[in-house]
């Protein structure tokens, strides 16, 4: 399967009411396709007379064909002989987020729900440190946060090549603190983070309610903003529904500009259905394109996973795509989000993020203070956010008893009503395991 030679197929067809049979064959007869790329579509003619017709004549009509067929402007590149030897055998380049590459601004498909977001990611790729700092995006898991903030990072890497560029992500930021504290590396963790002039952090949530980690980030962050180095977050909230986040830091990340993402309209839905399906080689009609769009709400990661099981069901099984193939490959998606009960497993995992403890110490004998609390909490959540029984929850836990677990449930009840910072760390566990469902 040749995506490129698909879509040079379909392009040729759009193009032919608007050119005779002669110019067609004449011009077209033997140009073919040599790749789809982010925001290019490469083409290959054997002459370079023929090519630099093709480049001043009919390049406008490709274009217009191409945007009727993904919902964008593209490039498109036509080769001769010489030039497509070095497009097929380029020089080595180094890597930068090795596979990140499908992350680029072109190949985000910008709708009414995502438009000023992806405005001003583009506005700080153009001009970092300039246009907004820090710019804080904020919306639910899968819509394209991430997207955004690695074609930021391409985009300013390939106009600045000698730029520092850091990406992390606001837990493992925790981690690598704590680690760096443990083996004496402070200076040298400082350096890595304070030393860059592109700070990207991803889901900055995890940061709340961690004391030495938001002290870091404190210190971090007024470094790099007096140094006018460009700060980008993204969060599943706005800063000030981050209940455990200190007071300075909502501040500061409300110096710059909020932006959030919303779910995609049904319009935006079709177009990246529309787009992924051609990348893919898989061609739906309008009614299937209709049916997932109608369906597949929530999120893009979403909408992709659906073209991708549609697609593995047509390669594995040799079904043809059909409204039966896309029912049968979706049909795990088409459950309403209320339909889903995290498991003990999730809960337990997310409660030890939050502490930063691990699983098999939470589910241990320990009694230390910080470790039983934490214990209750997971206790006292799965108990609230699944079905399972008092004795099905002690399972969980070393085999306790019910009557244990019962007192860690009641304990932290008690706490939830009297004690509002308790409250509000439930409030962000209870957040972060419903992030995983989304």
């Amino acid at each position: 399967m040749n995506p490129a030679a698909d879509v040079w197929d379909k392009v040729l067809v759009l193009m032919q009411p608007e050119m005779t049979a002669t110019t067609m064959n004449t011009w077209f007869d033997d140009t073919t396709a040599v790749a789809l790329e982010d925001d290019r579509f490469v083409l290959y003619s054997p002459t370079r007379f023929k090519r630099d017709i093709i480049a001043s004549r009919y390049v406008t009509k490709i274009q217009a064909a191409l945007r009727e067929l993904f919902s964008l402007d593209m490039e498109v590149t036509i080769l001769t002989e010489d030039e497509l030897t070095q497009y097929q055998h380029p020089p080595e380049k180094n890597d930068f987020f090795p596979g990140t590459e499908d992350y680029t601004f072109e190949r985000f498909v910008v709708g009414s729900s995502n438009k000023f977001a992806h405005a001003a990611a583009r506005a700080v790729a153009d001009n970092p440190g300039q246009s907004y700092n820090p710019l804080f995006i904020y919306g639910e898991s899968g819509l394209g946060k991430t997207h955004l903030l690695y074609a930021i990072a391409h985009t300013i890497h390939r106009k600045h090549p000698d730029y520092k560029v850091v990406y992390i992500k606001g837990d493992t930021f925790t981690n690598e603190l704590i680690q760096a504290i443990r083996e004496g590396r402070n200076a040298e963790f400082r350096e890595k983070y304070r030393g860059a002039d592109v700070f990207l952090m991803d889901d900055v949530q995890f940061i709340a309610g961690r004391d030495s980690t938001q002290e870091e980030m404190f210190h971090t962050f007024n470094t790099l903003y007096e140094l006018k180095k460009q700060i980008v977050f993204t969060s599943d909230r706005p800063p000030k529904e981050m209940l455990r986040l200190e007071e300075r830091l909502k501040t500061r990340f409300e110096w710059g500009l909020l932006a959030d993402i919303q779910p995609p309209d049904y319009e935006t839905r079709m177009a990246i259905i529309k787009n992924k399906a051609i990348r893919m080689g898989v061609e739906l009609p309008e009614f299937l394109l209709q049916l997932i769009a109608e369906n597949i709400t929530a999120n893009v990661r979403q909408i992709e996973g659906t073209v991708n099981k549609i697609m593995a069901y047509q390669q594995l099984m040799g079904d043809s795509v059909d409204k039966d193939t896309v029912v049968r490959a979706v049909k795990d998606m088409f459950k309403e989000k209320s339909d889903i009960v995290p498991t003990a497993d999730v809960i337990i995992d997310e409660v030890c993020k939050y502490y930063n403890i691990e699983p098999a110490t939470l589910r241990g004998q320990g009694r230390a203070k910080d470790i039983s609390l934490a214990r209750q909490i997971a206790m006292y959540q799965i108990r609230r956010m699944t079905n399972l029984s008092l004795k099905e929850i002690g399972r969980e836990f070393d085999g306790r008893d019910h009557t244990t677990v019962l007192h860690s449930i009641e304990r932290i009840e008690d706490l939830v009503k009297n004690d509002p910072d308790k409250s509000d760390v439930i409030k962000d566990i209870t957040a972060n395991i419903n992030i995983r469902y989304e």
